[in-house]
Parts: C-alpha cells; sequence; structure tokens
C-alpha cells in the first residue's frame, strides 16, 4: 500500500527544520514491537524522534527536513518486518474492525473445535480404561485429526503469522513457543495415530488455541474502546463560525479559513469556534469542559475565551487569537497524543517474562534431542523426549497467569462498579503510590446542590425550589432539586440575565440575582462566609433568602481518602478550578498538596515533577481539560459522569456518586497483582521440576501434556482468590452534612 501511496503529501513541516509523519503500522503484536521500532528508525540519519502509541499503532516520526526521504522511513519499517501507511483515523478504524472480527471468527471455531474434539478424547480415555478396540481408537484419533487439523490451520494464524514475522526479523516473542508447541505436538500426534498409539494430543492443542485467542481478543477489544477519542474532540470543535467582513456584513465561513486579527460574531447557545478577544458585547461561558471552572465566567469587553466554550445569554462581537490550529482545544489534543504515546510504553508482566522465556524453552527442547542422540538412543525416542519438553515448558500456565487473573478481577471490578479500559491497567494500578485528584465532578458530585438548605425555612425553601422548575439558568436547577412537589407555579416569567419571578397567593416570588430579589445586604453578609460557593437569591413577598449552591463533596469522599492514605498512597490535588474552591475541599479531606488554577499542560507538568521523583500517580479525573493528564499519569481513572473524550483516556471507569470504587480498584489491583506474580512463580516451580524429569525421559508426551493442563488449572484456581473484596469504606457524614462545613 506504501508504494502507491505519495507519502509527501502527508508530510507536516515545522519552523524549526523538520519534517513530521504520522503513520499507522501493521504487524504489531506485543509491547516488544515499541523499543524494536523506534530503536530502528532512530538509527537512521536525519531521524530527530520516533514515537510509536501501541494503542492505536501510531507511530509519530520526525526529521530533520532534507536529510532523509519519508519514503526511507517505510523502507526501513518494511525491513523490520511491519507494513506501515499514513494513519488515517477512518483506515485505521475500518483495519481494526476487521481485525476484532477475525479475531471473534478465529475464536470462534477453536472454541466448536475444542468441544467437540473433548468429547472424543474423553471417549478414548474412558475406553482406554475398559474394552475399547484398536479400530475404535484409530478411528476417534481420525476424527480428531480431521477437526484439529483445519482448526489450527485457520484459528491459529494470528499466532502463526505473529511468530513467523518474529522469525523473519530475527526475534523472538510469546508467539514462537507456543506455534513451535502447537505444530510439533500436531506432528507427532498424527504420526501417533498413524502407528495406532494410544494416546494423541489433539485436545490439548486446540483447548490452548482456544484460551491465548480469549485473551488476545480481549486484549484487542480493550484497545479498541479509545478509538472514538478522535470524535469526541471533534465535538466540541465548531466547523463553522460567523466572520464579520469590512462592511459589517456577517458571512459563515469555516473556522479553517480564519485568521488571527478576523473578527466572529457568537450567538447564544452557540459553541465557540475561536480562540479569542471580546470586543463588544457581554454574557456568560461555560468553560467547564475545557478548563475545569465549575462558575460560569463573565464575558465582557477585553476578556479571553477559548473555543469550546458555550455561550450563554448575550451576543459577542469576538477578535481571533487563534483558529483550528493553535487553540487551547487544539494544544489539548497535542497533549493527549503525546502523553498517550508516552504511556504506551509500558510493558506488560507477561510479555517481560516471555522475553526471557521463550529462547529458555527452545534451548531446553533442543538440547534433549541431542544429547539423547549422542548417548545412542534413535531419532525417534530422541524426537519424542524432546516434544515431551516442549509440550511440558508450552507457556500454556505462562500464557494464562495473567489473563486469567484479569478476568477474575475484573469481573470483581465490575462488581464494584468499575470497568476496565486497559489491559495492562491492574499492572500499574497496583503499582500505584500516590494518587492525584481533579476536584470538580470528582472528589465533589457532578450535580450542584443548595448547601444551607437545613438554615433555610421549610415553606420557604420548598416555594423557591418549585420557582426554580421554571428556569433554565444552573443554580436555579440546583434550587429546583429540593422540590418535593415536583408542579411549577403557573404564569411564571424568566427575566434575562435576572432570574424568574411568579405571582403566588397574591404575592410576587423571585428567583435570580441579589438585586434582582431585593437582597443586596444579604448577599453581602453570605459572600463573607462562604466565598465559596455561588449565590442565588429567593423573595416571597417582604420575606428573604440567600441560597448557597455549590458541587457537594461525594459521600464517602473523607472516609476513602483516609483509608487511600492508611494504605500508604499519597493523596493530592490538581485542579482547574478557582483556588478559593478547591481549598475547603482539602482541608475537609485532610489533603496537604493542592494546586487551583491549573491548565491541561501544568497538570502535565506537576504530574512529570511527580513522575522525575520516582512516583507513580494514579490520575482521578473527570474534565475535558484532565484528558492530558489521564493519559499522561502512570494508570487513571474516571467517573463515569466524565466528558466522553476524558473517559476514553482513562484506564478505568467507574459507576455511582461515592469514591469507593476508587479504594476496590486500588485493593482489587494489588491482590491481583500478588496473583499474578504467584501464578508465574507456580509456571517456573512447575518447570524445574517437570522439564529434568522430560529431560530424563520419564515423563511421556501425555503425561507431559496432563501435567501441562494441571499446572494451567493450578494457575486457575489460584486466579480465583481475585474474586475477594474488602468492606465498604463507611462515610463520616451525610453529604449535604459535609457540604455545609465547608466541603
Amino acid at each position: 500500500m506504501s508504494e502507491t501511496i505519495d507519502l509527501s503529501v502527508f508530510v507536516k513541516r515545522q519552523d524549526d527544520g523538520t519534517a513530521h509523519l504520522d503513520l499507522a503500522v501493521e504487524g504489531i503484536d506485543c509491547a516488544a514491537c515499541i523499543d524494536e521500532i523506534e530503536d530502528g528508525l532512530e538509527r537512521l540519519p536525519g531521524i530527530v524522534d520516533a514515537r510509536l502509541n501501541y494503542t492505536n499503532h501510531r507511530l509519530s516520526v520526525q526529521w530533520r527536513d532534507g536529510e532523509i526521504a519519508p519514503s526511507a522511513v517505510v523502507e526501513e519499517l518494511r525491513r523490520l518486518g511491519y507494513r506501515a501507511h499514513p494513519f488515517q483515523s477512518r483506515l485505521v478504524e475500518e483495519e481494526e474492525t476487521r481485525r476484532a472480527q477475525w479475531l471473534l471468527k478465529c475464536l470462534a471455531v477453536a472454541g466448536f473445535a475444542s468441544m467437540n474434539i473433548m468429547l472424543l478424547a474423553v471417549s478414548v480415555w474412558s475406553g482406554n480404561a475398559t474394552d475399547i478396540t484398536q479400530e475404535t481408537r484409530d478411528f476417534f484419533h481420525w476424527l480428531s485429526a480431521l477437526i484439529a487439523l483445519p482448526t489450527v490451520a485457520y484459528a491459529g494464524q494470528p499466532f502463526i503469522q505473529s511468530a513467523l514475522g518474529a522469525l523473519r526479523n530475527r526475534r523472538t516473542n510469546m508467539d514462537v513457543p507456543i506455534v513451535i508447541g502447537i505444530m510439533l505436538a500436531l506432528v507427532m500426534s498424527v504420526v501417533e495415530t498413524i502407528n495406532h498409539a494410544e494416546h494423541t494430543y489433539f485436545d490439548s492443542v486446540v483447548m490452548l488455541l482456544f484460551f491465548l485467542l480469549c485473551g488476545r481478543y480481549l486484549d484487542q477489544a480493550m484497545r479498541r474502546k479509545t478509538r472514538a477519542v478522535a470524535g469526541n474532540l471533534a465535538a466540541l470543535k465548531a466547523e463553522v463560525a460567523h466572520r464579520i467582513g469590512e462592511t459589517g456584513e456577517v458571512v459563515l465561513v469555516p473556522t479553517a479559513a480564519l485568521d488571527a486579527g478576523d473578527r466572529v460574531l457568537v450567538r447564544p447557545g452557540e459553541r465557540i469556534a475561536v480562540d479569542g478577544v471580546v470586543l463588544s458585547g457581554a454574557s456568560e461561558i461555560d468553560e467547564s469542559l475545557v478548563t475545569g471552572e465549575t462558575a460560569r465566567k463573565a464575558a465582557t469587553t477585553g476578556g479571553r475565551v477559548y473555543a469550546g466554550s458555550l455561550n450563554y445569554n448575550g451576543t459577542l462581537t469576538l477578535q481571533v487569537t487563534a483558529a483550528g490550529k493553535g487553540t487551547l482545544l487544539d494544544e489539548v489534543e497535542r497533549l493527549l497524543e503525546n502523553a498517550a504515546a508516552a504511556k504506551s510504553r509500558y510493558v506488560q508482566l507477561a510479555d517481560r517474562v516471555a522475553r526471557a522465556y521463550a529462547p529458555v524453552v527452545h534451548l531446553a527442547a533442543a538440547l534433549t534431542a541431542i544429547v539423547w542422540i549422542a548417548t545412542g538412543a534413535t531419532v525417534h525416542d530422541a524426537i519424542i523426549t524432546a516434544v515431551a519438553v516442549l509440550i511440558i515448558t508450552c507457556p500454556c500456565a505462562l500464557a494464562l497467569a495473567v489473563p486469567v487473573v484479569q478476568v477474575v478481577a475484573s469481573g470483581a471490578l465490575f462488581r464494584a462498579g468499575v470497568f476496565l479500559n486497559a489491559g495492562d491497567a491492574l499492572e500499574r494500578l497496583a503499582t500505584a503510590d500516590t494518587i492525584v485528584f481533579d476536584k470538580t465532578g470528582t472528589l465533589t458530585l457532578p450535580d450542584m446542590r443548595v448547601v444551607n438548605a437545613g438554615g433555610i425555612a421549610p415553606d420557604l425553601l420548598e416555594a423557591a425550589a418549585r420557582l426554580g422548575l421554571s428556569s433554565h439558568h444552573p443554580l436555579a436547577a440546583a434550587v429546583a432539586q429540593e422540590a418535593r412537589d415536583r408542579r411549577p407555579f403557573d404564569g411564571a416569567v424568566e427575566e434575562a440575565g435576572q432570574g424568574v419571578r411568579a405571582i403566588v397567593d397574591g404575592l410576587e416570588m423571585r428567583l435570580g440575582s441579589p438585586a434582582f430579589c431585593g437582597a443586596t445586604t444579604l448577599a453581602h453578609d453570605a459572600v463573607r462566609e462562604r466565598a465559596d460557593a455561588s449565590l442565588i437569591a429567593f423573595s416571597w413577598g417582604e420575606r428573604r433568602a440567600i441560597l448557597l449552591v455549590r458541587q457537594a463533596l461525594r459521600p464517602d469522599a473523607i472516609a476513602v481518602v483516609k483509608s487511600l492514605r492508611e494504605q500508604g498512597l499519597d493523596c493530592r490535588i490538581l485542579s482547574g478550578d478557582r483556588p478559593e474552591a478547591v481549598a475547603p475541599i482539602a482541608q475537609a479531606l485532610g489533603i496537604d498538596m493542592w494546586r487551583g488554577g491549573c491548565n491541561p499542560a501544568e497538570k502535565i507538568e506537576a504530574l512529570d515533577a511527580l513522575k522525575a521523583e520516582g512516583r507513580k500517580v494514579l490520575m482521578v479525573g473527570d474534565g475535558l481539560n484532565d484528558a492530558p493528564a489521564l493519559a499522561a499519569a502512570h494508570v487513571s481513572l474516571s467517573p463515569i459522569s466524565a466528558a466522553d473524550l476524558t473517559q476514553a483516556q482513562a484506564d478505568a471507569v467507574f459507576l455511582g456518586d461515592k469514591l469507593e470504587p476508587v479504594l476496590d480498584t486500588v485493593e482489587i489491583s494489588r491482590r491481583a497483582n500478588r496473583l499474578m506474580q504467584q501464578n508465574l512463580k507456580i509456571a517456573l516451580v512447575y518447570n524445574l521440576i517437570a522439564v529434568p524429569l522430560a529431560f530424563l525421559g520419564y515423563v511421556t508426551p501425555l503425561v507431559a501434556a496432563l501435567a501441562m493442563s494441571g499446572s494451567s488449572t493450578i494457575v486457575t484456581l489460584n486466579a480465583l482468590r481475585a474474586r475477594g473484596r474488602s468492606a465498604p469504606a463507611e462515610p463520616a457524614a451525610p453529604p449535604q452534612e459535609l457540604a455545609v462545613q465547608g466541603a
């Protein structure tokens, strides 16, 4: 494909004299490919940087312009055994969808075949113990061969192609010993069937293939969940804008056609398409998805606004400072890609073990055959013994050691309301030693509530709440949640920028700004007492009240943070919200290390500083401004209420209004990691005992197959211990009481 494409069209030339190209790379089968590809390309003259994102197989290459042609990069990848073509999200998504469907077909074939072969194998086993005839046994063996051979030829392709690709490039991976073991076991089974032997191993081969395909398909499915990132981010980008011409004429143009200095008109309800400065007009801007700021921002002459923000109730004229490229939203996307590429370099535990395991397996089998032939054994006996060694060391237990624990632990997390997005998330969660929380929507509930409801007369609160049902303002919507009677008052009228009013029982009710309700003095007193809360006033005749509205702390946040600290985790807060809004949250939780007003780049800088200290950070956040930080962190969590883009970047997503799933995730992942390591040790001890016995000829291939199955069973039973769950953390107080106390 790359030979017919003009790559120069896709090259982006930078101001610093470098050129950049994004390629989609085919043939990547494990995290070890990252180092091979990056190191191979960086050896080329002129290459400045090469970074591979394992999640979406996107390779970003940067070189000094003029020193190397982009075709040389593709040619070097071809020499390394990989095909590459320009990265286009739609084509990559289509390719990943086809691969997922192919893996699912392979899995279905292997599953169906393993069930049928196992039925035949059970019949042979029971017959050998009773009175089965040789002819009947041979017939069952040939039936098994008739099922197993085409099954392996089709369902084994993901592993066969991977192993052949590795061998062509003089390297090994986990698939090489698996394929060698499968092929030799198949050949030996056919030979034993021809020689009328009692035992064959078709059932073990196909069953192993089925389990391995389960793990491969689950890994593929988890990685495909992040493919929606570009679409989620694009949803915040306005594709068109209203440009004001020199004569004052308003023309609808693509955002990409705007230049710095142009003037644009933004009407109420529109999403702002550019970064800019307000030239005229006044309105309220919702920047919560972009900056993390919960309170609406007043947009007045001279103020800055950002692309992706939502304009509410006023018309604005903006002077463009950035459109398309260079906006804050574009910066978020760039940081996101860089952070995701950096995190994808993490090598899973099984891959690290496999790098050393594969050559040892090959060496043990080859040495067995050589020694037996050298000591006078026949070639047949030497090969049978070598195959027994290869079967008994076949990495079935190793291949299952991690995936089985992941499946069981994922089930435990599911019951705790946590859904994993990444296959290696459990390992990274288990090693986290620092937790960095966002505030808005993470430590607090996503919806705002009235935090001083207990200090307001019940009839006054009920009346204000019912009047709030007739308003679209977010503060009024928060008040409306307190209504027991969900019927709005008749004849309510909303005055833009002021509030809502209605006549009830001959008296006028008003809900809105303090000036609108005649409660300015009360508002000043409330501000002095609770500067962190938003105010909304209510009047009913001569009666007045100030309602304090803010996001309440999650009900169990104090208890969960305390439990996390008791487990040795350092808890911190990094928020895009105002420092005065972050301070009471940190105080309520007992968190000393916190920062407010952080933009996405500053959050990544803070995480990088922690990483430089040797810390492994678990980031918990929900806003769009948290997405790059979630991708940059060692591991990340996000509530289900988060923006779609943020959920896509998180390694796991949790449900509900409580923070307890974060504690459950840490506990379950640590337990799972211990079990993974135990399983790998079990597989190692098993090999240390079984291999010498097989080498000496005391283990027949049948016993080797049974031993291999036995080790897999032990590993699986041990993995079931990951289902346990600790007792839930008890909240220290109801959420509303916490909020009143300064949460």
